[in-house]
Formats: C-alpha cells, sequence, structure tokens
C-alpha cells in the first residue's frame, strides 16, 4: 500500500472518530499526477450534496501542464464512491452539529486509487495546547533518558 498524500493536520485539528475508505472518479491525467505525488489534502473536505458524497478543495495539479485541456480544473469536486448504507449513515452523521468529513490520506490499493476520509469532531483551542504540552513534556523525558 503506497501512501500518495496524508493530512496531517487532520489529527491536529480534529479528533477523528471513524475512518471510511473510498473511491473516487478521476481523469486518466489525475491518476499519473497523484501517482507522482502531485495532490495536496490541506484545506479539503467532504461535502454531502444532493446525496452524494463528494471530495472538495483538493488540488490535483495536470501531469503535463501543456496537454491539459481548456476545461481542466486543478480544484474540481470528485465523486467519491461508497454504498448507499454508507452515504445515509454519513448523511445523519454530518448534519449533526461539530461533525465532519476530514479527508486523512490519498493511497494505491490492488492498483486502485483510494481516499481515507474520517468523521471527525473538531479540538478546541485548550485541547490543542494540551496536546502541544503533553508532547514537549514528552520530548523532554525522551531527551534526558537518552543523556544519562
Amino acid at each position: 500500500m503506497k501512501i500518495f498524500s496524508e493530512n496531517k493536520k487532520a489529527g491536529f485539528d480534529y479528533e477523528v472518530l471513524e475512518k471510511y475508505e473510498a473511491g473516487m472518479v478521476l481523469f486518466g491525467q489525475e491518476v499519473k499526477s497523484i501517482k507522482t505525488g502531485h495532490i495536496n489534502l490541506s484545506g479539503a473536505y467532504v461535502a454531502l450534496s444532493s446525496g452524494e458524497p463528494f471530495l472538495v478543495g483538493v488540488k490535483v495539479p495536470p501531469y503535463q501542464p501543456n496537454n491539459a485541456g481548456a476545461d481542466y480544473s486543478e480544484e474540481r469536486q470528485r465523486k467519491l464512491l461508497l454504498n448507499k448504507k454508507e452515504i445515509d449513515y454519513l448523511i445523519g452523521k454530518a448534519k449533526t452539529k461539530g461533525f465532519s468529513l476530514i479527508p486523512l490520506k490519498i493511497y494505491e490499493n490492488n492498483g486502485r486509487i483510494k481516499l481515507e476520509f474520517g468523521l471527525a469532531k473538531g479540538k478546541r483551542k485548550y485541547d490543542k495546547k494540551e496536546k502541544i504540552k503533553k508532547r514537549d513534556v514528552e520530548r523532554e523525558v525522551n531527551r534526558e533518558l537518552s543523556r544519562g
């Protein structure tokens, strides 16, 4: 399983409650571009519009900019492929206040590009500060242990 892109800030900004795997509807040049690592997940989210999930805010530059069609958009919405049961469940959860659908990583699974996204709840500012303090304390302890 080769990982093409990861949303590292998602773990810091959100508490991920459940994870899902979805296929994506992509153009050929987008697949090539993603496989070369040209994709950016920062600021992206999963939107549920008219009963269908879409990946919004992901930038996928064309594989060969000179050969890209005139109508090619880097930030177009990409449809996600999920079961009807999963979609219905996510629609119900996404309507709940405070929950978001956040992309976590894009990877290859059996030759297919997959998106892992999570049902997440945003962290408060004090939770983030607490996590930073814990990380700093652990770093100091490890530093002291490695010296002694």
